[in-house]
């Protein structure tokens, strides 16, 4: 039996990536993909590499999970995150939960130090204590952008939903040289959403799903769009039934738009080693890396490849 090439395909959420940040979703999706695929290379396990690659992109305040995520009614910071396992459908998440820096890291602990599967709000916290999770003050975790958006949809002619297009949940799927592959999400939610208000990332089939059997996948778009057509779960229905990564994104977001009109955003790999970035709306930054090779975009249709070494020189530079 020969070893599994690893992959790894990270997205930094779908939906309209303002010019002046672009350069920053960019760098900030490769970094978290090199991060990734470092640690399969040393023959690092999948789940290792979706959460550092996830955990990169919570740290970086170009995307809307952990420091950068946006505000809830109230002002505040209001996370989501799941990751999960193929090789025995393991998984582990949380909702809801304030004063942490990286959910992701709590929603492996959930998976491994708990009998349960989803941990919410208060409960969350508390389990995060237990665990020697350092509290994080809820304002450290809120950039000025996130404020100055929070304030304008609070404004009486504002249109939430207008605001509501750069939706930026972070991503990964890998598969490791043992040919077991894994998921993880992460994300600060809507922007001026209610109290208490979960969106897809924290529900298992929806924000992500991942089967040593077909594959792995996490997506990123309209929450409540997601949820009603249970999207990851689908792309891997629609792979059980022979479907390329590709086009089961393509079926499964095609799927999403007539049905309920929600846009969205995925990545895929399957069991295999092949993967696909594919979304409905505008942009989405991504990046894989593959045989040494990397490769990411933000536009449809954009596409930039560099070699691996090439890729971590300049990012060595660029500190």
């Amino acid at each position: 039996f020969g070893r599994m090439k690893p992959v790894i395909v990270v997205h930094g959420g779908a939906g309209r990536i303002f010019k002046e940040r672009e350069e920053g979703s960019r760098a900030g999706v490769v970094r978290a993909a090199l991060q990734g695929y470092g640690i399969l290379k040393r023959r690092g396990s999948a789940l290792d590499a979706v959460e550092e690659a996830v955990r990169s992109m919570e740290d970086d305040p170009h995307f809307n999970a952990g420091y950068g995520s946006v505000l809830n009614e109230k002002g505040e910071v209001e996370m989501d995150a799941i990751i999960m396992d193929g090789k025995n459908l393991d998984s582990g998440a949380v909702s809801a939960v304030k004063c942490i820096a990286n959910p992701i890291k709590l929603a492996r602990l959930v998976m491994e130090k708990t009998k349960h599967m989803l941990l919410t709000g208060c409960g969350a916290h508390l389990f995060a204590q237990a665990m020697g999770i350092p509290d994080t003050p809820g304002e450290t975790l809120i950039t000025e952008r996130s404020r100055e958006r929070w304030k304008k949809n609070l404004e009486p002619d504002s249109n939430p939903e207008e605001f509501q297009k750069d939706l930026g949940t972070v991503g990964a799927v890998a598969i490791d040289s043992e040919g077991n592959v894994a998921c993880a999400t992460s994300t600060g939610g809507l922007s001026n959403k209610l109290i208490g208000r979960v969106g897809d990332t924290a529900c298992i089939g929806s924000g992500g799903y991942a089967d040593n059997h077909s594959g792995a996948t996490s997506t990123t778009g309209h929450g409540e769009s997601i949820m009603k057509v249970v999207l990851a779960r689908l792309i891997l229905y629609h792979m059980e039934q022979g479907m390329s990564p590709e086009m089961a994104a393509d079926t499964a977001l095609d799927y999403m738009k007539t049905r309920v009109g929600g846009l969205g955003g995925v990545i895929v790999v399957n069991n295999s080693g092949e993967w696909a970035a594919r979304f409905s709306t505008k942009q989405m930054s991504w990046a894989t890396v593959k045989d040494d090779q990397l490769h990411y975009g933000i536009y449809a249709g954009e596409r930039h490849t560099k070699s691996v070494d090439e890729a971590l020189a300049s990012e060595s530079e660029g500190f």
